[in-house]
């Protein structure tokens, strides 16, 4: 079995490896011949991660037979970590199942694998009323302008503006942003839509992706999960959904 994937940069897996720590402590990638990829949910079930990295994002990409190899991810984000930005990372798996990590040309780790505790994980199946694409310069702003008050943020979309919102003991806040706007390219909303998160799950993606991301796009319906979509270069896909608050 051959495998072996190399990245131009550290960026990508930094941004992978944050990503996932915000949820689970021991994740299981999956590798195919088309690139590789990682679900997971965090133990209260309240938030899920799906990540899929093509093969054509990276530098050099071989898999010729299906693979999955678990790692503790603050294991494998302490080496990453070792890697400036410019410098290339190299993954492949040796003949005695250890993780070979090669960070620029001259730092070569091995790392034990865990045993792969990965059950499936269903995606939600979920039709979305809103979609709201916003910076992710300014969507860390707002979830910081509404946690001064709130720990929840609420959502209000219609077909001209976005109304981010929190109350809390303390008082309210209310940001909003109109059709137009730079600060948000996107807005399509087929239905008038309010749903409310939790703003520590929030808080803690943004954090960890939001500063590789251009853009967080937003979807969602009144009282259903949320999608969270973070545009990275070089890597294809990061989705974050969020169960809604459900008022008691």
């Amino acid at each position: 079995m051959v495998f072996s994937a190399k990245t131009g940069g550290s960026e990508e897996w930094k941004a992978v490896i944050s990503a996932i720590s915000t949820l689970v402590e021991e994740a299981t990638f999956e590798a195919t011949g088309e690139g590789i990829a990682f679900r997971g949910m965090d133990p209260s079930h309240v938030a899920l991660i799906d990540i899929a990295w093509p093969n054509s994002a990276f530098e050099k990409y071989v898999c010729d037979a299906d693979v999955k190899f678990g790692v503790r991810i603050d294991e494998f984000s302490k080496l990453i970590k070792r890697a400036d930005k410019k410098d290339n990372i190299e993954i492949s798996i040796s003949e005695d199942n250890l993780l070979l990590v090669t960070i620029g040309k001259n730092k070569k780790y091995k790392m034990r694998l865990i045993e792969s505790s990965a059950t499936d994980t269903p995606l939600p199946k979920i039709t979305y009323n809103a979609k709201v694409g916003v910076t992710a310069a300014e969507f860390d702003k707002i979830l910081g302008d509404v946690q001064v008050v709130s720990e929840y943020l609420s959502i209000n979309a219609s077909s001209t503006k976005a109304e981010f919102s929190g109350r809390g003991d303390s008082g309210e806040a209310t940001i909003t942003l109109e059709k137009g706007m730079p600060e948000m390219p996107e807005i399509d909303v087929k239905e008038d839509s309010n749903a409310t998160y939790s703003l520590e799950y929030l808080n803690s993606i943004v954090k960890a992706v939001g500063t590789v991301a251009g853009t967080i796009v937003c979807e969602y319906s009144s009282k259903m999960p949320l999608r969270l979509e973070f545009k990275v270069a070089n890597i294809g896909r990061i989705h974050f959904y969020l169960a809604p608050r459900v008022e008691s």
